[in-house]
């Protein structure tokens, strides 16, 4: 009402006369005070306005569109002129309050095209935030946004079947000047329909750029990915390397030049000290004669500190040999007191635990979300496909032909409607909860979070467009191209809703189709999302005992005969089951494996100089005792670190126990192989001569494995948990390996060689062997093949040569293709080549039209409640074009470089629209006990009971003066009162914009009604490897930290406030961000301490330790070049191999090494054989190559001279022994003489 008629004075009664408001539903009639004429009451009016509504609510963010929308109708209802516009096609006769009367049911309305296609072009880009689709795919029926016109739109609003419309409409869209359709006397209408871009009369400003292209800033586009580095038009890296090939090879040949030439003129001055000798092989040879004024101080500082470490080793072996009884004892009470923390021991199989470092940004950004919001859903899913399925034509009379693949008919959408009810059906007893459980108990329901039904449940499937009805897929086959539309316009009139009332977009049902033709469809999907729950929550334990049973339940489908489909299956814990499974399956694999090294340590190591003498000359005690000192220290390593709470992981399970192995297998060759080949001296104990060797030999073994244990520590500065810990547990086992051989594997020789000094056998203790063991040593037969054939000719002059170019050639080659090597790690990896869940990832990448969601998480600090805040987060009417959705918007225009397919969502917009009064959404109740509160849009609207927000004075301020098709921003009271009103409304018919299901877990607020965290929902587009994950995160963080910036700039912004990215993949492939500096630097600071090692155990020689640390350099780059050819990316695992691989490369590894590496080729986890078993058999062989032959042939030209010192000490040893056996009266065989000078002279010629 209006108040009093000022056209009338006093009255018995009070003229009270009703409003006639045009501008606030027509505004296109109102024309003015004494200007304005209509032919609507008020109540034709206030029809008109309701049938207005629901449709309104989505249009209202784009002013334009929603006037031009409401223009035709008000044309057609109230002009004056209707008469000239419209024809009745349909009359009936209709009784209301009693009174029969004549009711127009239909009639025909003629439009001008251009009207009808400049009021479309203003609505179709126009989008609905909570989905991210378009507003006319639910105006346009069973067409879409995709297939809509204006004439399908028009027609779409005028037929009643679709529970809109109030009567049937018959659109009539005519071209200028055609007239051959007309009526008599009808002229269509040819009203100007406003531009998107445009202002309304009414005050509406412009659509925003989300909904309206012309409105859109010039923004340029992102600059392209930097191209790779080239030079003259080719690979930068190549020329490059040409040019550094060139330079050595030019610097090596002027060395030999200046070489050549310096070695003749000292050859006549080398002469006179010269004299002549045999070498082992009775060959004249020219011996240098030194004099002790020749010795430097470095030489003698070299020799000392060799001798230091020789004699300290001997004195220990010595006392150790002593005792081996006392010290076996002690070593095993040792690792039984460590071995004890295993009790303790906790394996980590979460891979978010394994994976990410809880100090990383991405892991403190996931704690973040999951803390304020709930951890994404866990997802079970079914691809489906039917290959080989003839497909089919359907000629349909709207759509004229489509072609349907064999895959989208009727059989299989009802075999696939079976599936999911067997599955949605899944019971079984949980302990936890003591009752019998079911899909509702855990599963994911938007819409009914508190108390769900089966059918609240959010299972996203094709059927579920069928409300998953039997009897309405046997109705109708064909699908529908409008997921989003309330109701189609068939006969049917089903809504295309899902069952627990939410829609489900065509790429979470289908997929392998192309331009949005769903027909083509190659894919069913089905998908089941539970609650994420805490693992320390009972449910959680429910959770996944239901994916148990889906599993079990999808396997038995599978097998069954009568199975139709050919599909792929996940559920949230396969790869955790997975991962444990390979371990469960390689451990006899394992143990087969130590079996057969076991073997060949025993059969390599014996001595076989007569048949009679094999129980006695086997080592099989010694090659068991080795392998239980691997075994002993790994267990050791492993309890030790559960003592102080460091967790293991199945990866340190599979391999530290071979990587081990591969070490001490190597220093047990060395210093058992040199037992058997030394000669004891005359009046020389056992125990002294097993310490004189261990002196020997010691040093080496101390260089390779402290080097290596150094090397594992340090890669232990990985930020990655699984690196970190499998780092530490090696480098502990390693340490470990190394002391017990210093002590249990010297104590165990010590025992073995007193039995084998009685002639007893090895497994028959108490049986001896007559045949006496012969005085001559065994040199086997690799070292005389060495000595006598390969040195000669790797030492040849022109060999050399080759050999340098070759080694120069590969070292610039793969430096080449090392800056070619892919960076990240294939979640395809760490499953056996077996699983289940290598053929799901081929049919997600292979089907999935659409990637993970990404939100967008602003923390604590940002005032959403000011205009300023709403306009700078907000997309629609009135918001900052550079807001923070409408910059997600300009990258989803290119999502090539983004990797962003799909806006973000907006609760902000949807906020907005949900309290404009023109949707009928925000209502409070007036009069009884509920008065003052929210009244939801499908309350009955009888007045005075709900009214909508606009209306009320007396509960609440108005919100702002422009209502209707104005910028819209509540007050900061109307912000925090209606937000909770908002967030828990349900969406329905009625209200369209409700945030429950879609927004109410999106925003959280403190108890001050501050709002701390919120978030928004964007797409990624389909990524299928870690080099597209790792570049979609990075450009994320980048577009965040612009979104970031931008908003920092609005008033009452914190300064610390911060936009991030959040996605459940994010964790894993944050390393790869700075996996190559990181891995530079890991391999720097393992490079620094093993030159230092090398430098101080070879007895302070510097040029010897450039020289090894030269080589090192040069198989880590020939690794690397390696691993591009055989298609091994560059990761963490491979980081850690790398690290391996200087330690192990300073000592460089034998056969034994390569045969217990080729052990893990058998095992089933491609993530052990990819990174352990290659990436471990190719620095193996690289250090084989590089030790064998390069390093020989490198210090053969630029290695120190021999150490006068040295020669010095065996000069003078030899000349004292000389006397002494002229002095002698018994002297013994001459071969032992012989054989203990040899043994001096070899000792020399190792230092």
């Amino acid at each position: 009402e209006c108040g009093r008629n000022p056209l009338l004075g006093p009255t018995l009664i009070p003229p009270i006369v009703p409003c006639l408001n045009y501008s606030k539903v027509c505004p296109i009639l109102d024309r003015g005070e004494n200007n304005t004429y209509a032919c609507c009451s008020i109540k034709q009016l206030t029809s008109l306005e309701t049938s207005l509504t629901l449709s309104k609510v989505v249009l209202i963010r784009c002013p334009s569109c929603a006037e031009n929308f409401a223009h035709l109708h008000c044309i057609t209802t109230c002009s004056p002129n209707q008469s000239q516009t419209v024809k009745v096609t349909k009359v009936m006769n209709v009784t209301y309050l009693g009174r029969e009367k004549e009711a127009v049911v239909g009639y025909q309305a003629f439009i001008n095209a251009s009207f009808a296609e400049g009021a479309f072009q203003s609505c179709k880009n126009v989008r609905i935030p909570a989905t991210g689709g378009f507003a006319v795919g639910t105006m346009c029926g069973r067409y879409g946004a995709k297939l809509c016109t204006a004439q399908r739109w028009y027609d779409f609003q005028g037929d009643s079947s679709n529970g809109l419309a109030p009567l049937d409409i018959d659109f009539r869209l005519l071209k200028e000047g055609d007239t051959t359709v007309l009526p008599e006397g009808v002229i269509p209408y040819s009203g100007t329909a406003l531009k998107c871009n445009e202002t309304t009369p009414s005050g509406g400003q412009v659509c925003s750029c989300q909904d309206c292209q012309e409105s859109c800033p010039i923004v340029p586009p992102p600059p392209p990915p930097s191209d790779p580095l080239r030079l003259f038009g080719v690979d930068g890296f190549f020329i490059i390397s040409v040019i550094l090939f060139c330079l050595l090879v030019l610097a090596f040949l002027v060395f030999l030049i200046v070489s050549f030439m310096l070695r003749s003129k000292q050859r006549k001055s080398e002469e006179k000290h010269k004299t002549k000798c045999k070498d082992q092989n009775s060959n004249d040879v020219t011996q240098q004669v030194i004099y002790p004024s020749e010795v430097t101080c470095t030489d003698r500082i070299s020799l000392a500190a060799h001798s230091f470490l020789s004699l300290l080793f001997q004195r220990w072996g010595t006392f150790i040999a002593s005792y081996p009884l006392t010290v076996i004892l002690v070593a095993t009470a040792i690792v039984v007191a460590f071995s004890v923390g295993l009790k303790s021991i906790e394996l980590t199989t979460d891979p978010v635990e394994l994976w990410s470092a809880p100090s990383s940004r991405a892991r403190k950004e996931k704690d973040f979300h999951d803390t304020y919001f709930d951890p994404f859903f866990r997802t079970n899913q079914v691809i489906l496909t039917a290959p080989g399925r003839q497909g089919h034509i359907y000629n349909s009379l709207l759509f004229g032909q489509q072609n349907f693949s064999g895959l989208v008919s009727k059989d299989l959408v009802i075999q696939l409607l079976e599936l999911q009810k067997r599955i949605q059906n899944i019971e079984f007893w949980s302990d936890d909860l003591n009752s019998t459980a079911s899909l509702k108990d855990v599963c994911f329901a938007p819409l009914n979070p508190s108390n769900p039904s089966l059918t609240d449940c959010a299972v996203n499937s094709l059927p579920q467009y069928f409300q998953n009805s039997l009897d309405n897929i046997n109705a109708k086959v064909n699908m529908t191209d409008s997921p989003l539309s309330f109701k189609d316009i068939t006969d049917l009139g089903m809504s295309c809703m899902a069952d627990y009332g939410a829609p489900v977009f065509p790429f979470l049902a289908v997929g392998g189709y192309e331009n949005d033709d769903y027909t083509n469809a190659e894919a069913f999907i089905l998908t089941f999302s539970l609650n994420n729950y805490a693992r320390d929550n009972p449910k959680f334990k429910v959770a996944m005992q239901w994916e148990k049973e889906f599993l079990r339940i999808v396997q038995e489908y599978q097998k069954d005969p009568a199975c139709n489909f050919t599909f792929a299956y996940m559920a949230e814990r396969s790869l955790e089951d997975e991962i444990n499974r390979t371990t469960a399956e390689d451990i006899p694999i394992f143990m087969i494996s130590y079996a057969v090294i076991f073997v060949y340590i025993a059969v390599a190591l014996g001595e076989y100089s007569s048949w009679k003498r094999i129980l006695v000359d086997s080592k099989v005690l010694v090659g068991l005792g080795g392998i239980l000192v691997v075994g002993c220290s790994v267990l050791a390593s492993m309890g030790f670190y559960s003592w102080i709470g460091i967790p293991s992981s199945l990866v340190i399970l599979q391999v530290v126990p071979f990587l081990v192995l591969a070490v001490g297998a190597d220093n047990i060759f060395i210093f058992v192989l040199e037992y058997q080949r030394d000669v004891r001296r005359p009046g020389e104990k056992r125990e002294e001569q097993i310490g004189r060797v261990l002196g020997n030999v010691a040093p080496s073994m101390l260089l390779c494995s402290l080097s290596e244990s150094v090397c594992f520590f340090l890669g232990a500065l990985s930020t990655m948990p699984a690196v970190r810990t499998f780092a530490l547990y090696a480098a502990l086992a390693v340490v470990m390996d190394f002391v017990l051989q210093m002590t249990a594997f010297v104590a165990l020789l010590s025992l073995d060689a007193r039995r084998q000094d009685s002639n007893r056998c090895e497994l028959l203790c108490c049986v001896t062997v007559s045949t006496q063991r012969p005085n001559k040593p065994n040199e086997g037969f690799l070292r005389p093949l060495m000595r006598k054939y390969y040195a000669p000719v790797l030492l040849n002059c022109y060999v050399r040569i080759i050999v340098m170019f070759v080694f120069i050639f590969a070292f610039c080659g793969c430096l080449f293709l090392m800056f070619h090597v892919k960076v990240g790690l294939d979640q395809e990896l760490a499953m056996p080549k077996d699983s289940y869940m290598l053929v799901y990832f081929e049919y997600l990448y292979k089907y999935f039209e659409v990637g993970v969601p990404v939100y967008f998480v602003t923390r604590k600090g940002y005032n959403f409640t000011s205009v300023e805040g709403m306009n700078g987060v907000c997309s629609s009417v009135g918001c900052d074009q550079f807001s923070l959705t409408q910059k997600i918007q300009y990258a989803t225009d290119y999502p090539d470089r983004s990797y962003l397919a799909i806006p973000a969502n907006s609760w902000v917009d949807d906020f907005i629209d949900w309290l404009n009064p023109g949707s009928k959404c925000c209502r409070l109740y007036t009069i009884g006990p509920n008065t003052g509160k929210f009244c939801s849009a499908n309350e009955r609207e009888d007045y005075p009971l709900c009214v909508t927000t606009h209306f009320i004075t007396t509960f609440s301020a108005p919100l702002l003066a422009v209502w209707a098709y104005g910028v819209l921003r509540p007050s900061v009271e109307d912000f925090n009162r209606f937000l909770p009103d908002f967030l828990g409304n349900r969406p329905d018919l009625k209200c369209a914009k409700g945030g429950l299901g879609a927004y109410d877990t999106a925003v959280v607020r403190d108890e001050s009604g501050e709002i701390i965290a919120s978030r928004f929902m964007a797409y990624h587009i389909p990524l299928t490897n870690s080099q597209e994950y790792t570049a979609a995160l990075k450009t994320a963080r980048e577009l965040a930290h612009n979104i970031t910036l931008g908003m920092r700039n609005i008033s009452g912004t914190s300064p610390d406030f911060e936009v991030f990215p959040y996605t459940v993949t994010y964790v894993y492939y944050e390393q790869y961000l700075t996996i190559v500096p990181e891995g530079l630097f890991n391999i720097s600071m393992c490079l620094l301490p093993t030159f230092l090692v090398c430098c101080l155990l070879l007895g302070l020689d510097l040029c010897s330790g450039l020289l090894n640390l030269f080589t090192i350099i040069m198989i880590v780059v020939d690794t690397v070049g390696v691993m591009t050819l055989w298609g091994i990316d560059y990761n963490a695992v491979a980081l850690i191999n790398l690290v391996t691989a200087v330690g192990i490369s300073v000592e460089f590894v034998s056969h034994m090494t390569s045969n217990s590496i080729l052990v893990l080729a058998l095992a089933k986890a491609q993530l052990i054989q990819m990174f352990f078993f290659r990436l471990n058999l190719v620095i193996t062989l690289l250090g084989m190559a590089h030790g064998l032959i390069f390093l020989p042939v490198l210090l053969s030209y630029f290695g120190p001279g021999v150490n006068k010192a040295v020669l010095l000490q065996l000069q003078q040893a030899k000349s004292k022994a000389s006397k002494e056996l002229e002095t002698r009266s018994n002297v013994g065989p001459t071969y032992d003489n012989m054989s203990y000078e040899d043994s001096e002279t070899k000792k020399g010629q190792r230092l």
